[in-house]
């Protein structure tokens, strides 16, 4: 292919590293005694899933180890294959296998998009050996691949790129005339670099991307040096990683409640705003700030359930992006409260009677007599009236005599809480 045609494929994959000394990033698995890199240099492979955000080198990784390989290679894209696409890779690899007497390597990019019956039937030949399965992902194995085929398979998890990896990665770029962009001349500094690689987000070819298009901004302007400006229009915006109902999503809601849990109003704020910044719904995040001021919080601070409850409304009444201050006053009121999980213990315990203990009637002096009849019988037989009492409050029992002695109710010594303990003490 000439030059010409050469730059016409994009920069991403014609800097696609070649061998493993070319890969920068992932040291835990290639690194000196990484098990990749020891997998690589053995020659013999077991089948595996890399599992990973987009552009940390799942597809490289698994091409480069199969070069080491006397096996034949097979690519396919689980967006755009079907059960029909799999049984003819299957029938082709029996037959290479009783012929040549070799196993195939079939890499399955998006693995986890296909379905159950998919993934089944990979399995007999995973198993006898006519294939080495390797999949790449960048959903969690756990949640998205069969149990039977997991079991077969070895998981290894690859990291978004480091900063030093991804400057690495853009000034071998822009220096190489064979595969990159050196032939252009227009030099960058390591500031403007940095830029590109902190706005990419550990993804180098989300990185390679921008630089691409800064240096056709450059020379379009008859630069010779990519400057802030032009790092910006090629920027635009930082990659936000998030998906509403996977891995990104979950993990962030749980650092959010973890870090309000644990009274750190600043990392709370950031958690908030990673959520809100990538377009994560604000209703969402009103109803788990509502659940948390009943379940952390409590009675330490009453006031935290009508703060919550308030954000949720004015998300409700104004909407984004105005909202966003409402939550993060909420956010902050909660991580600055006093905490207690007293009452949401209590209702588990209390739950826990309800569901696995017999339904016990409701005692006799508690129960309503609007009829004779009733009150014949003995229904509200013996009922004392709080307010006539001192404290407003009497010996009557409440709970079925079954449970009389339960004690769901702990109140700790914290915020408001700390009253109601020495009240009841």
């Amino acid at each position: 292919m000439d030059a010409v045609s050469t730059r016409k494929i994009p920069l991403a994959e014609r800097m696609r590293p070649r061998n493993l000394d070319e890969f920068h990033g992932q040291e835990r698995l290639l690194g000196e005694g990484g098990v990749l890199r020891e997998m690589a240099g053995g020659g013999e492979l077991v089948s595996f899933i890399l599992w990973g955000p987009p552009g940390v080198g799942k597809t490289t990784m698994a091409r480069i180890i199969a070069q080491n390989t006397d096996s034949r290679w097979v690519a396919f894209s689980a967006v755009i294959s079907g059960i029909k696409e799999i049984k003819s890779v299957m029938a082709e690899a029996e037959a290479f296998m009783k012929i040549e007497g070799k196993r195939t390597i079939l890499f399955v990019d998006e693995i986890h998009r296909f379905n159950k019956a998919q993934q089944d039937a990979f399995l007999p030949y995973v198993e006898n050996g006519t294939i080495v399965l390797v999949g790449a992902t960048t959903e969690n194995p756990s949640f998205e691949i069969n149990s039977a085929l997991l079991s077969r398979l070895k998981v290894f998890v690859l990291e978004e790129l480091s900063l030093d990896a991804l400057l690495t990665i853009l000034r071998n770029a822009l220096n190489d005339e064979e595969r990159g962009l050196g032939a252009e001349k227009i030099s960058a500094s390591d500031e403007m670099l940095s830029r590109l690689a902190v706005y990419s987000s550990g993804d180098a070819r989300t990185a390679l991307n921008s630089l691409e298009l800064a240096l056709l901004l450059a020379k379009k302007r008859g630069l010779n040096e990519l400057d802030e400006r032009v790092i910006k229009e090629a920027i635009q915006q930082a990659v936000l990683k998030y998906d509403k109902g996977g891995e990104h999503h979950y993990n962030i809601i749980s650092a959010l409640h973890k870090s309000i849990r644990n009274s750190d109003a600043d990392a709370a704020l950031y958690w908030l705003a990673r959520m809100l910044e990538a377009g994560e719904d604000p209703l969402y995040v009103a109803r788990r700030l509502v659940r948390f001021a009943s379940e952390d919080v409590g009675l330490a601070a009453p006031q935290a359930l009508p703060q919550t409850v308030a954000a949720m409304h004015a998300v409700e009444l104004i909407g984004m992006p105005e909202a966003k201050l409402a939550l993060a006053q909420s956010v902050v009121f909660l991580a600055l409260a006093p905490k207690s999980n007293a009452v949401y213990k209590a209702y588990g315990m209390a739950a826990d009677d309800a569901n696995n203990t017999m339904q016990h009637p409701v005692p006799m002096h508690l129960r309503n007599a609007p009829t004779k009849l009733m009150k014949d019988i003995g229904y509200g037989a013996g009922y004392q009236y709080a307010h006539d009492y001192e404290n407003a409050k009497t010996e009557m029992k409440c709970l079925p005599k079954e449970l009389q002695n339960r004690k769901y109710y702990k109140p700790t010594a914290r915020g408001f809480e700390g009253k109601v303990k020495d009240a009841s003490s």
